[in-house]
């Protein structure tokens, strides 16, 4: 969705866990082509928060700072919740820019416009690019 400077993005599942999950592909997406990265790395997460909102946050950011610390690309994801707590199993590759295509920079998630509809279910977020 176009919005200003920043990216939104609306992820839609069948279950608001996997919608968490299409999010997380969404921020890697806009990073690089995730048409050639390949599984050969697991990554398990594990956040836990109060609200739903905090969570989503959490957990997005948590993606973020993989991708910025361990230079690993996800694209597989499977997301679970149990009570405060989301748990997934992410899959992906370290990042290798002779072979992947680099897009652009996601700097943070932001709450600005955050929406989380169980009934739909979508989940809507913004990135700081």
């Amino acid at each position: 969705m176009d919005h200003t400077a920043d990216l939104m993005v609306k992820a839609y599942g069948k279950t608001l866990e996997e919608c968490f999950g299409n999010a997380g592909y969404a921020l890697f997406d806009q990073t690089v082509d995730l048409s050639t990265v390949d599984t050969t790395e697991e990554v398990d997460i594990r956040i836990s928060e109060e609200d739903i909102e905090d969570r989503l946050y959490a957990f997005l950011s948590e993606l973020l700072f993989i991708e910025d610390c361990d230079n690993v690309i996800l694209k597989e994801f499977d997301v679970g919740f149990e009570g405060n707590d989301v748990i997934c199993k992410a899959k992906g590759e370290k990042l290798d820019r002779s072979k992947h295509r680099v897009r652009s920079e996601i700097k943070a998630v932001t709450y600005h416009m955050m929406d989380i509809d169980p009934d739909t279910p979508s989940v809507t977020v913004i990135f700081d690019v």
